[in-house]
C-alpha cells in the first residue's frame, strides 16, 4: 500500500480537479448541468480516485489496474472540455490550460505505468 499524498501525479490530478471546479464549470450554461457539465465534473474526479483506490491496493498490478482507469478517465476529460470548447462554452485560453493540465497528469501516469509494468 502507498500513501497517495505523497505520489506526484495524484497532487497533479487533484489541482487539475481543483482548476476544473473553479474554472472550467463556471463557464458551462445551466442548460448543461446534468449532462456535460456532470460528465466532465465526473470524469475529472474521477481521476484523482482511481489513483487513491489503486494507491491502497496490495500489488503493483493492481495498483496498474487503477491506474489504467485514471488514465481512462483523463481522456474523458480532455475530450468533454475539447466539446465544451467546440460547443462554445469554454474560450480558446481556458481550454489550453485545461488541455495542458490533462496532458500533464496524463504523462506522467504513462511514466508511473511503465515502471510499475517494468519491475
Amino acid at each position: 500500500m502507498r500513501n497517495y499524498q505523497k505520489l506526484e501525479v495524484w497532487k497533479k490530478a487533484h489541482l487539475m480537479v481543483l482548476f476544473v471546479y473553479s474554472d472550467i464549470l463556471p463557464l458551462f450554461p445551466l442548460s448543461e448541468k446534468y449532462d456535460l457539465h456532470s460528465q466532465v465534473k465526473r470524469a475529472a474526479y474521477s481521476v484523482p480516485l482511481n489513483i487513491v483506490e489503486g494507491a491502497g491496493r496490495n500489488s503493483d498490478m493492481d495498483f496498474a489496474r487503477f491506474l489504467d482507469m485514471a488514465l481512462g478517465s483523463c481522456h474523458e476529460t480532455e475530450y468533454a472540455c475539447l466539446l465544451a470548447k467546440d460547443l462554445r462554452y469554454l474560450n480558446e485560453e481556458k481550454y489550453h490550460e485545461i488541455n495542458n493540465k490533462t496532458n500533464e497528469v496524463k504523462a506522467m501516469l504513462i511514466g508511473l505505468l511503465k515502471r510499475l509494468r517494468n519491475n
